[in-house]
């Protein structure tokens, strides 16, 4: 037998449900998580979640379960994380495919449910989108995990919806989710992480490194690239909730209202109805302005001499904190400074020698003072 976990958000949140299965079962058992692979536009210039037929080298151990493996590939223009994330996470990863919507999902569910021999699933949302109500004004990605909660509903196995680092995703806040949750089932500790520690040399998710990092113990003011306002952790960070299906959808309406889609675009109407908006809309939208200005590529930007970047760097550290910002993610360090990969390589490389110390991993400490004799970042 295999546990059963759905990854509800796509993205990074297959990250933190490995953590989440460690946690809950020990990091060797035997798992396959379900995730869809709908990433950012800087990795996958195209709007919208992908398929399987997007991808090369997949494996079908059922005709409408695809598992994604370190040897497939998706197929130009589509850019995916997963293959890599395969290599990296001990679960078995398979692909949540949203274009035949509740139904399609349901079917998909059940099958991967079978193939695992398993009674149950675990749903693992970071941040707590699962649990919007739909009009809240911060949501930006309510529809991955509305899907998933309506398509277990309808498959009918047992579910548990799992609730880890309230507010990271920074959509819903922390705040307006804490009614919701009840008490934490439990926190996610340094040894729960272990899992995921090659992850964050080359993922850019934001939500599961402050997951990572709250587990770490790491407590204090922290800037993402994606968000209106910076975050804490704190003692509650590292926490996972847990409710029962039918109580995450008593709360979330655009999951009531994907009860019987058949297709993603009656899911994005459903979201238009509810919640006034459709992400996918938002990302052709995004995908356009970006042809307009010459496209995003993956790992493109600048490469400016160390010394220069160095001292670019430093200014940049003592701005952001200024506003009161502790720490920071590798992406908004290579993205607010407009860096390629080997740049921002480079620019990591000495930041971990400097001193003081600034790698609080996988987040980077802001230490505006002077510099240290003979360290220009310290």
């Amino acid at each position: 037998m295999k546990r059963l976990l759905i990854a509800a958000g796509g993205g990074g949140d297959a990250i933190a449900t490995a953590m989440v299965h460690a946690a809950l079962h020990g990091a060797g058992t035997e798992a396959l998580v379900l995730t869809y692979a709908w990433e950012r536009l800087v990795v996958d210039p195209v709007p919208g979640p992908r398929r399987p037929s997007d991808f090369s080298g997949t494996l079908r151990p059922t005709p409408r379960l695809h598992l994604v493996t370190p040897a497939s590939a998706p197929l130009p223009p589509a850019g995916s994380l997963l293959p890599r994330l395969a290599a990296d996470l001990r679960p078995e990863l398979g692909l949540l495919d949203p274009y035949e919507g509740t139904v399609g999902l349901a079917r998909q569910i059940a099958e991967a449910a079978a193939y695992c021999a398993a009674d149950r699933v675990e749903i693992v949302d970071v941040g707590g989108d699962a649990l919007a109500e739909g009009d809240e004004p911060t949501l930006r990605s309510p529809l991955g995990d509305a899907l998933v909660l309506a398509a277990c509903a309808r498959a009918g196995l047992p579910a548990s919806v799992l609730i880890a680092g309230p507010g990271l995703d920074n959509e819903v806040p922390e705040a307006r989710l804490r009614p919701r949750l009840g008490a934490p089932a439990f926190t996610l500790t340094a040894g729960d992480t272990a899992c995921v520690d090659r992850v964050f040399a080359w993922h850019p998710s934001e939500a599961s490194a402050l997951l990572v990092a709250a587990a770490r113990g790491v407590r204090g003011v922290c800037g993402t690239r994606d968000a209106p306002r910076p975050l804490t952790l704190g003692p509650g960070s590292a926490a996972v909730h847990r409710l029962t299906l039918p109580a995450a959808l008593a709360v979330n309406r655009l999951a009531r209202a994907l009860e019987g889609a058949a297709s993603l675009g009656e899911a994005e109407e459903a979201s238009r109805a509810v919640c006034g908006f459709s992400e996918i809309a938002r990302e052709r939208e995004r995908a356009l302005d970006l042809a307009a200005r010459g496209g995003a590529r993956p790992g493109a930007g600048r490469n400016p001499e160390p010394a220069a970047l160095d001292a670019e760097f430093a200014a940049w550290e003592r701005r952001t904190a200024a506003t009161g910002v502790e720490y920071v993610t590798t992406r908004r360090i290579a993205e607010e400074l407009g860096l390629s990969r080997p740049a921002l390589t480079g620019l990591l490389g000495r930041l971990r020698a400097a001193a003081p110390p600034r790698h609080a991993p996988p987040l980077w400490r802001l230490c505006p003072g002077p510099p240290s004799a003979g360290r220009p970042l310290g």
